[in-house]
């Protein structure tokens, strides 16, 4: 079971690169730590491509916090954008 999840996520691995284009190209630190969130919120669209950039913006508040980090390291997304959404979910829930 180990090996059979080894290989898929090898597979996974080789396709984030093979399929990104230079213009929309994913780091590989995003990749590695963004795959279990590509896998369980938005494998239904093309590694990336704008589809799915849109997607992990959608479930951002459900992501990974390895994710968020090389997402902002990444330059994907900024700082003040995780900080603001982090403050309109405290202050939804507060009410």
């Amino acid at each position: 079971m180990n090996r059979t999840i080894a290989i898929s996520l090898t597979v996974l691995a080789a396709s984030f690169s093979a399929q990104a284009s230079p213009a929309a190209a994913v780091s590989m630190g995003v990749k590695m730590a963004c795959m279990t969130d590509y896998l369980s919120h938005c494998s239904q669209h093309a590694i990336g491509s704008q589809a799915v950039r849109s997607c992990m913006r959608a479930v951002g508040p459900r992501l990974s916090k390895r994710c968020v980090s090389a997402l902002i390291t990444a330059g994907e997304v900024s700082q003040a954008e995780v900080d603001r959404r982090r403050a309109a979910m405290k202050s939804a829930a507060a009410k």
